[in-house]
């Protein structure tokens, strides 16, 4: 697999270069105990901690990165993800940091362009595609703001495991190079299609299938625009995303072999652009018209895969646990979704008010049974159909995502529970 820039997911990536430190609470820098480590601290590993912390349990989340600092993303969050944000109160301040309310979406098919107002639906009526080390550290600081402890440029390098076999910590280094151990009654690996975790307890790949496509995107300013565009052709899908700074994430989604042109070594903005042309000489025009911000970046060959989620004293969330292709722009509302089904699993685990094994069987079926069409859509859609099919798996996925928000919307409040509760 060919990855450009950064790997794909970057649940938990940096380099040891940039990486900082940053801790909360009273905590020793080499050795604590706690009920929970959460190993990765953007979408999936910040909302697990924060919900989990809500929850009273004592929840610790690392990550090799500082924060603020960004991250491959496709920006997008569909209604699910904006519906869980604002129930769990981030959403109004997402929406201050400067991310813009998108109310409208277009599609653009040859000549036809269809326009589509945002219905209000599940208890919200916008979406948003916020910049991710805006997002990430708006969400790390609530979960510090909930109780989690919060340390960063901690590199994970293995798990620990009891005289049974059970996984009850990890082992790394922190900044600088200090050796760091914490022990836990859960392990969460929210570190990313790489994740270190799911290498250290084998957690197999239960489905895979192909790694057809590459996504590759750049910010534009003064590019005129209303909403969320996605302009279609034969073999070829190009996107903007309002987003922060009054600029526009503009995208486009290609088979691998299409996108040859983006390798190193080559005048990638322009390369970037030939191939929008390509697509959509109508998009290309404005595109050319507008101000590039920052340099192409994207990944290339991404895999569709499942892994098994849990394991005796294991667990993973995110793309760590369930990576799809960009082309549906999923990945940050999967993250949320599995990220409060899983802390609402371990909380009551934790408090005894649920039996672990069934528990964990259940969070396990419940994130096959959540993923399934989505998964099956994005795979079809990774294999760049004739536009009529795309169409109507388009409209296949609007179902699912409606059908999910509305799912997501109908989720209790976090509360302390069982022996948690004051």
């Amino acid at each position: 697999m060919e990855q450009i820039d950064q790997q794909p997911g970057g649940e938990a990536r940096g380099s040891a270069g940039e990486a900082g430190h940053r801790m909360v609470g009273d905590m020793s820098p080499t050795t604590s105990h706690h009920d929970v480590v959460v190993v990765g601290s953007r979408c999936a590993g910040a909302s697990t901690a924060m919900l989990l912390a809500q929850q009273g349990v004592d929840v610790v989340t690392i990550d090799r990165s500082r924060f603020p600092s960004d991250t491959l993303s496709t920006h997008s969050l569909a209604r699910g993800a904006v519906v869980q944000l604002h129930r769990w109160g981030i959403l109004d301040e997402v929406l201050a940091s400067g991310a813009p309310a998108i109310r409208e979406v277009s599609f653009h098919i040859g000549d036809t362009v269809i326009r589509k107002d945002i219905k209000a639906a599940a208890g919200v009526d916008h979406l948003v595609a916020p910049r991710r080390h805006i997002l990430d550290d708006i969400l790390l600081r609530a979960a510090e703001q909930a109780g989690a402890r919060v340390r960063t440029g901690v590199t994970v390098t293995d798990v620990t495991r009891a005289a049974t076999g059970r996984v009850d910590g990890v082992v790394g280094r922190g900044a600088d190079g200090e050796p760091v151990e914490l022990h836990a009654r859960f392990v969460v690996g929210a570190d990313g299609l790489r994740s270190r975790i799911a290498r250290a307890v084998d957690a197999p790949v239960t489905d895979q299938r192909h790694a057809n496509g590459a996504c590759h995107y750049t910010y534009v300013a003064d590019l005129d625009f209303q909403g969320t565009e996605f302009h279609l052709s034969d073999g070829g899908f190009v996107g903007l995303f309002p987003t922060h700074c009054g600029e526009a994430n503009v995208w486009v989604s290609t088979p691998v072999d299409r996108a040859e042109g983006l390798r190193g070594g080559v005048d990638r903005n322009r390369a970037f652009r030939d191939l929008v042309a390509e697509i959509s000489p109508a998009f290309a025009d404005r595109l050319a018209a507008a101000r590039q911000t920052a340099p192409v970046r994207g990944f290339s060959a991404m895999p569709n895969l499942l892994r098994q989620p849990v394991g005796d004293g294991w667990a993973l969330v995110g793309d760590a646990s369930y990576f799809r292709d960009a082309i549906t722009g999923h990945g940050m509302t999967d993250a949320f979704r599995d990220a409060e089904h899983l802390a609402r699993t371990i909380g009551a685990v934790l408090a005894g008010d649920v039996d672990e094994a069934d528990a964990m069987a259940r969070y396990h079926a419940r994130r096959d049974e959540m993923v399934s069409d989505l998964f099956e859509i994005t795979c079809a859609l990774a294999l760049f159909p004739a536009p009529d099919r795309f169409s109507e798996l388009q409209k296949q996925l609007s179902r699912c995502i409606e059908a999910e928000a509305e799912s997501l919307a109908a989720l209790p409040p976090i509360r302390p529970v069982g022996a948690f509760a004051a």
